[in-house]
């Protein structure tokens, strides 16, 4: 509880954003809280997943910071204690639904088997589909990769980052997606994959029930993890 507040803090000092701006709103928060919890006989685990962004956005660009933290265990054993804070600039201008894009990331995480990771870089983005119920966007860029990881002390190297996100929505349900490649361009075995796919239920305009699916794979520590959790998601624009 006590490192979620601090998240918290941190967010809120920092700013952030996702997806739906209009010319009268030019504030996004979202905060997200879930997990699971199974208790039988013979054994008991748990796992908490809380994320929070806090998105602005301006006449030709958007700043977004995100933080989550995933926190489980099972019979009374670690499994989780992983944090990642991202963030991101937008930059539009150019022709309509391109724009370039900034972003700094700090990891740790103790079920990838990473100390500390800081993903610096940039690159271009486009938006196939950009309406208000439904986005899709591709986007492509460098980053630089330094880490201190259980396995290897000061390991870095540049990689390409390749992501796919997603917004569908309705009257009733959203589906969010956010799908990430970043191989490392000079060790050919050396890749992370990372997948989050959301889907809500409204319960009022701002805040959905909702289901989330997260996959992470790091090659260069032989480590990955599937998460599945439930819980609420609170998401206002103003």
């Amino acid at each position: 509880m006590k490192q979620f507040l601090i998240l918290i803090i941190i967010t809120l000092i920092a700013v952030s954003a996702h997806a739906q701006f209009t010319d009268t709103t030019h504030y996004h928060l979202n905060v997200a809280a879930s997990g699971s919890i199974n208790n039988t006989d013979d054994s008991r685990a748990y796992l908490l997943n809380n994320a929070l962004s806090f998105g602005i956005k301006k006449k030709d660009f958007t700043l977004t910071s995100a933080n989550t933290w995933v926190y489980g265990k099972q019979n009374n054993q670690l499994t989780n204690n992983d944090y990642s804070s991202s963030l991101v600039f937008n930059l539009y201008k150019t022709f309509p639904h391109f724009y370039y894009w900034g972003l700094l990331n700090y990891n740790t995480s103790y079920s990838l088997k990473i100390n500390n990771q800081v993903l610096a870089g940039g690159g271009i983005a486009y938006s196939f589909i950009d309406q208000k119920n439904t986005y899709i966007n591709l986007s492509d860029g460098i980053l630089y990769d330094q880490s201190d990881l259980v396995i290897i002390n000061n390991y870095h190297t540049f990689r390409n980052s390749l992501r796919l996100q997603f917004h569908f929505a309705s009257n009733i349900f959203t589906l969010d997606g956010s799908n990430f490649l970043q191989n490392s361009l000079s060790r050919g075995n050396d890749y992370i994959i990372r997948t989050t796919t959301t889907l809500g239920v409204k319960l009022r305009k701002w805040i959905s029930l909702t289901t989330a699916l997260n996959y992470n794979k790091m090659t260069i520590t032989q480590s990955d993890n599937l998460i599945f959790t439930y819980g609420l998601t609170i998401d206002k624009y103003f």
